[in-house]
């Protein structure tokens, strides 16, 4: 009996999906830029909130740095109000697919 329960604590936690997990669909990604083409799809684009700053671009970002860099407005490690907003809604497959879909920008050059 113990062998058996042992065994479905290894499958529960086998089952459970990590953002490591989840692989970037670059088309599914482009679906999903709405809410970041509106700074990042704008060449030299300068926001005003909270403070004057240049929108950096994220087109051809190494997708690893994309995806540590949502998680971290997500978990509130980096701190910016809007992009911890819009972090905050994005799962982890969201995520990886915004990622994937910046990331292959910078090898269509």
């Amino acid at each position: 009996m113990k062998k058996f329960l042992a065994v479905l604590a290894l499958a529960g936690c086998a089952s459970v999906a990590t953002a490591a997990d989840a692989v970037g669909n670059p088309a599914a990604g482009r679906a999903k830029t709405e809410m970041c083409a509106g700074c990042h799809g704008i060449p030299d684009y300068k926001a005003s909130f909270p403070e004057v700053y240049r929108v950096p671009k994220i087109g051809g970002q190494s997708q690893k740095y994309i995806e540590s860099a949502l998680q971290a407005y997500k978990k509130g490690d980096r701190k910016h109000p809007s992009m911890n907003g819009i972090a905050a809604t994005l799962s982890d497959q969201d995520i990886a697919d915004l990622a994937a879909y910046y990331a292959q920008q910078g090898a269509q050059k």
